[in-house]
């Protein structure tokens, strides 16, 4: 890629992070290349629509939660170790408003990217919990992911409930360890 070309994409990438924290994922993606300094037609040669944008948005940060898994595998109990993984998630999804309702109802595959980063960072620490017995054989990451989402968008639909998340993500907790876990 040409310079020019990379540092338009590399503006792009940064100000469509910044627009979906401050507007959610529905951000025209018109304001995005305004506040990029470059013309539509240069975000949509980079990215043709809005979910190839947001995979190259969050791939990137999906980076730092692979790297989370790989600490808390070397650092905790494998119970809280996947239940520490899964507030991250959480936390960097919900910077993002829309983000965690976007990537469940993907029916598609346009954020495949995403799904299959996060799904393989966890995956490790899934099965270990499993095999230490602290976590029921039956649980899936691709479910655990689901329900962490799902808890997220109603905790963002209630926003002055400070402990939705919390709550929710405790009762879930409680199904998918075995009688051996917390």
């Amino acid at each position: 890629m040409r310079a020019d070309a990379q540092r338009n994409y590399d503006r792009l990438l940064e100000e469509a992070r910044q627009a979906f924290v401050v507007h959610g994922t529905d951000v025209a993606l018109e304001d995005i290349a305004r506040h990029a300094g470059v013309g539509i037609g240069t975000l949509y040669r980079h990215f043709p629509d809005r979910s190839a944008l947001m995979n190259a948005v969050f791939v990137r940060e999906l980076d730092a939660l692979a790297a989370r898994a790989q600490e808390l595998l070397e650092q905790e109990e494998p119970l809280p170790a996947l239940l520490a993984w899964l507030k991250a998630v959480a936390v960097h999804a919900s910077a993002y408003r829309g983000l965690s309702a976007r990537i469940l109802a993907d029916s598609d595959g346009q954020l495949l990217q995403c799904k299959t980063r996060l799904h393989d960072a966890g995956h490790t620490l899934l099965t270990r919990a499993q095999a230490a017995g602290e976590v029921r054989p039956d649980v899936a990451m691709s479910d655990l992911l689901k329900l962490t989402s799902g808890i997220i968008t109603i905790a963002e639909q209630n926003l002055e409930d400070r402990g939705t998340y919390g709550r929710l993500m405790d009762l879930a907790v409680r199904g998918i360890v075995t009688s051996g876990g917390t």
